[in-house]
């Protein structure tokens, strides 16, 4: 049904029609009448036909003859011209008039955008290498900073309020060292296992040529306590509780509790990041002695049943070979570790934006960047306890 003002519009509409003179390889294509978006429809399948014939190399575009124009006809007109380039033509638009010059210049970046896409993916972009260089940078600076924004806001206020006094209870730390931490430890024990057995197999399976099986237990130890250890629970952590802090402060932000927190007075920093900060700095260096235990427990079956060697042997060996700073060497970076995965999570949660396309892709960053600098961090340790030592 129309109603009596869309009557009188279409009324006063002059058909848009579209007159194509051929010279060859030269098509002139006339526009001609009201190119609007109502009334296009005619002219879009004739222009598609000329787009489509590589006969028509060279395309004139004139429009001395057109009438009222809005962004629907300024945009087919400008694909006419984008198509011919991009299959290899020419084109050319003449006689615009000043209506149409400014919405032509409107929608032509859009489509020139597009041909200049097409035009890298055809050719070799030598600058790509840089500009993506660039970006990378420019990203790892801006994440740096918001790593440490929320490492400086975490320890200069950890209070709930703004501006007051008002700390956290206990238990907002137990339940979140529950949650981060105690829910982790049978992964972390049965990973732990396995790969505690797996090493002591391939080291026994190797020093056995040597007739030296016995020294598998210092290799299994000085590797479990300090590096594996902290190492592997580190990682089981980043993936595991680290994506779970993400994707709930991340859900959060898109819920807008966080600006609900800010509107309430209260610190969404102390709210949200303190304590799952102080849950794994607490919660790291218990997960990765009870992974040494774990890995060791490993070990000493394995060389049960594959060596010969008695639980009773690996431990009389085990304590007269390795000491405290052994011990204590992979303990005291585990606080460290956690450190690390709880800001680049939190940092990576209050970066979502409302999509869930944003939360997904922060969860895999935090993961990704998690692991990646816990193991830098952990060579940066090995590097500075070697030159201690030295």
């Amino acid at each position: 049904m129309i109603t009596n003002t869309e009557a009188i519009a279409t009324a006063e509409d002059v058909p848009a029609t579209v007159e194509v003179i051929r010279d060859g390889a030269t098509a002139t294509v006339a526009a001609v009448g009201d190119w609007l978006t109502r009334t296009i429809a005619p002219v879009d399948r004739p222009l598609r036909e000329i787009e489509a014939d590589p006969g028509a190399r060279d395309v004139i575009v004139d429009l001395s003859r057109i009438g009222r124009i809005d962004t629907g006809g300024a945009w087919v007109i400008e694909r006419l011209a984008t198509r011919v380039r991009e299959r290899g033509g020419s084109a050319e638009i003449r006689e615009v008039p000043q209506a149409a010059a400014t919405l032509l210049r409107e929608v032509a970046p859009a489509t020139r955008r597009d041909e200049g896409a097409e035009k890298k993916r055809r050719g070799v972009d030598w600058l790509r290498p840089l500009e993506l260089t660039g970006i990378a940078v420019s990203e790892s600076a801006r994440d740096v900073l918001k790593v440490m924004n929320i490492l400086g806001a975490t320890f200069y206020g950890p209070q709930m309020k703004v501006g007051r006094g008002r700390v956290l209870g206990v238990a907002a730390f137990v339940h979140q060292i529950d949650r981060a931490c105690v829910s982790a430890a049978p992964i972390v024990i049965l990973i732990s296992v396995i790969i505690g057995a797996i090493i002591a197999q391939q080291a026994a399976y190797q020093l056995r040529y040597f007739g030296a099986e016995m020294l598998v237990i210092d290799f299994v130890s000085v590797l479990v306590l300090r590096e594996l250890g902290v190492l592997l629970t580190a990682i089981l952590i980043a993936g595991r509780s680290g994506s779970a802090i993400t994707a709930e402060i991340g859900a959060m932000k898109m819920r807008e509790e966080v600006d609900a927190l800010k509107v309430m007075g209260l610190n969404p920093i102390g709210v949200l990041v303190f304590p799952r900060l102080v849950a794994l700095m607490i919660g790291m260096p218990l997960l990765t002695i009870a992974a040494e235990f774990a890995s060791l427990a490993g070990a000493i079956v394995v060389a049960w049943f594959y060596s010969d060697i008695t639980p009773a042997a690996f431990l009389t060996r085990l304590r007269g070979f390795v000491d405290m700073p052994t011990v204590v060497i992979g303990v005291i970076k585990a606080p460290f570790m956690g450190l690390i995965i709880g800001v680049i999570a939190a940092s990576e949660g209050l970066s979502v934006r409302g999509s869930t396309e944003s939360l997904g892709r922060h969860v895999t960053a935090a993961v990704v960047k998690s692991i990646f600098i816990v193991i830098v961090a952990d060579g940066l340790f090995a590097m500075f306890y070697a030159a201690v030592v030295d």
